[in-house]
């Protein structure tokens, strides 16, 4: 999900600000726990936080028993410090690229399902171009958890619609988790399709960053961690996302959002979103002068 990092950073700044240290150890027990490190960090050389840009692979994950998943959602974010300016990529399930190991084109999302994380993020830095610092892995059947947690958020919803028997109204309304992750997934129904989807996902996420960073989630905070702890896995460190926090917080609030632009086509009895070279290309070059990386 889109902003999940912006939620997860605003409620360590709330809580790391204040004195009490037993919150503290709290929520450096639950990052502890939802720390996943890539294979290759230990040997990486990590970007200068508060420096360099930095990019984060954000993920929504559809996992239920018995399936290994495919991720729902990918959106790649750029923060750079320097220009106080981000970037926020959202790349469409379908969209069809080259995945190296397999030696042969998949759909974006099948990425996870053949080589989990590892898999997905040395792919989308295949197809950007671009190296991928962090990344975020959100599971969306626990999406509504963290929802609830916080007592619901109010969204406004642009047209009626029904997905799996939960009807959601046109309008400005207060729904709990369960309603949420239906009006995060529906795509079918949307005009845009999956750019519609995109949208409604980061308005979900802006008001769970907006109810996140009110104190009075503090009464729940326990609960918050429990159901972050839960559902998400990143290989970001405690140390590292309140450095995130302090030093990149302007260029987080300035977010320019970039939709992948393609046309649907059916190859080999499949549907995918085809991504022009050039389009490609050009999206390559944009990122990659955000990072402060050669063309």
């Amino acid at each position: 999900m889109q902003n999940i990092i912006l939620f997860i950073l605003a409620l360590l700044l709330t809580i790391g600000g204040l004195s009490y240290y037993s919150i503290y150890r709290t929520v450096a027990k639950s990052v502890n726990h939802m720390y996943e490190p890539l294979h290759r960090d230990s040997k990486s050389q990590d970007a200068v936080i508060g420096h360099d840009p930095i990019s984060i692979l954000l993920l929504g994950v559809d996992e239920r028993p018995g399936d290994k998943g495919r991720t729902d959602s990918m959106i790649v974010l750029t923060i750079n410090p320097e220009t106080k300016k981000s970037t926020m990529v959202s790349i469409p399930r379908d969209t069809r690229v080259f995945m190296r190991s397999k030696n042969t084109n998949i759909k974006i999302n099948a990425a996870y399902t053949y080589e989990g994380i590892e898999g997905t993020v040395q792919t989308v830095e295949q197809f950007l171009n671009i190296p991928i610092n962090y990344y975020i892995k959100l599971n969306m059947e626990g999406f509504k958890d963290i929802v609830d947690a916080i007592g619901g958020i109010t969204v406004n919803n642009d047209f009626p619609f029904t997905l799996e028997g939960v009807h959601i109204p046109k309008g400005e309304q207060h729904i709990d988790g369960k309603v949420a992750l239906k009006y995060a997934r529906m795509r079918k129904e949307d005009p845009r399709g999956d750019f519609g989807r995109q949208q409604r996902q980061r308005e979900i996420i802006n008001q769970i960053v907006h109810e996140g960073a009110q104190l009075k989630s503090l009464k729940n905070y326990q609960g918050i961690l429990t159901s972050l702890e839960k559902n998400i896995q990143t290989n970001l460190t405690l140390d590292k996302m309140i450095d995130i926090q302090s030093s990149y917080k302007e260029a987080v609030n300035n977010i320019k959002q970039i939709e992948v632009k393609g046309d649907d086509k059916k190859i080999d009895n499949l549907w995918y979103h085809v991504v022009k070279n050039e389009t490609r290309k050009d999206l390559s070059k944009t990122l990659r002068h955000q990072l402060n990386l050669e063309s």
